[in-house]
């Protein structure tokens, strides 16, 4: 497709998922010229839409669902906390710290009453400020200006209206507390994208598609803002040691001179799940966990 210049395709290190991550958001932005076959594994088959009269649709279904390639559908060896890391990664690359909050250290933790209050991952992105004056006229105007913290809610995948309704609203729930909530999945259907929109534009729960290259995982909707609940916040603070020493992490950067400011995010960053930075890590780690991947 680059070698015939069909289209103007970004170059990344990895041609296929890139070439494959553009076709499918000219897909779903409505682009009328692609098609696309789903075949076993991680991949789909695209095609002209003006070739269409003169391909064999059910032959190459036929063809490529014969193949033994290990879909996500079918690998359920991987666990959903596996997919951290990748999340973790792709948040990295956007300035965001994040950390995995772990239900099972929580007090009462078999309280049904808790069961959607805990995020499976929190982040936070800090405002730069260049100089020590602006940065204090901004904590005392708005400290809403100084960062954003984000609830993640992660799914291995998501492939019918029911259990989207169901992770959603688990979301909603776990992220009511913070800025910005999202809902993170491994593998999400098409037939979903209609609804997923309708649901984040009443509720406001952002959604995102997470890649095996973390790095190629994109925002399908934006998640809306709102002010902190620091009600919950003190509430999952009770119950859950992780969180508690998250948010004393950002106290601290928050109310640290000048001078420890650094050493105070830099304590925040250790605290923080690890992240993958090359292309070499997340094959291997994918390949490690059998989390499908079409980095090969």
């Amino acid at each position: 497709m680059i070698e015939k210049d069909y289209y103007q395709f970004t170059k990344g290190k990895t041609p296929k998922n890139t070439i494959s991550a553009q076709l499918g958001d000219l897909i779903k932005s409505g682009d009328s010229r692609i098609k696309r076959i789903k075949g076993d594994g991680n991949y789909y088959l695209y095609y002209h839409t003006k070739n269409e009269q003169f391909i064999d649709i059910q032959n190459i279904v036929d063809n490529n669902t014969s193949k033994p390639i290990i879909s996500k559908k079918e690998n359920l060896k991987y666990h959903e906390r596996d997919l951290h890391i990748l999340l973790s990664s792709y948040l990295n690359s956007k300035n965001i710290h994040s950390k995995t909050i772990l239900h099972e250290v929580s007090k009462n933790n078999n309280d049904n009453h808790q069961k959607w209050i805990h995020p499976d991952m929190i982040g936070i992105n800090f405002l730069k400020l260049q100089t020590k004056t602006t940065q204090q006229f901004v904590k005392v105007l708005n400290t809403r200006d100084i960062f954003k913290i984000t609830s993640y809610e992660v799914k291995k995948e998501i492939n019918t209206d029911y259990e989207l309704k169901k992770c959603y609203f688990q979301a909603v729930s776990n992220s009511s507390w913070a800025n910005y909530g999202y809902l993170v999945a491994f593998e999400i259907s098409s037939s979903l994208i209609d609804e997923m929109e309708r649901l984040n534009q009443s509720f406001g729960i952002g959604v995102i598609e997470l890649n095996a290259n973390p790095f190629e995982s994109k925002i399908l909707f934006q998640s809306k803002y709102k002010e902190l609940d620091f009600k919950t916040i003190d509430k999952l603070s009770k119950v859950n040691i992780d969180f508690e020493k998250f948010i004393l992490h950002v106290e601290k950067i928050l109310s640290a001179d000048e001078k420890y400011i650094n050493s105070s995010q830099k304590e925040l960053i250790e605290f923080c799940d690890d992240f993958l930075t090359e292309d070499s890590e997340v094959e291997k780690y994918c390949r490690h966990k059998n989390i499908p991947s079409n980095m090969d």
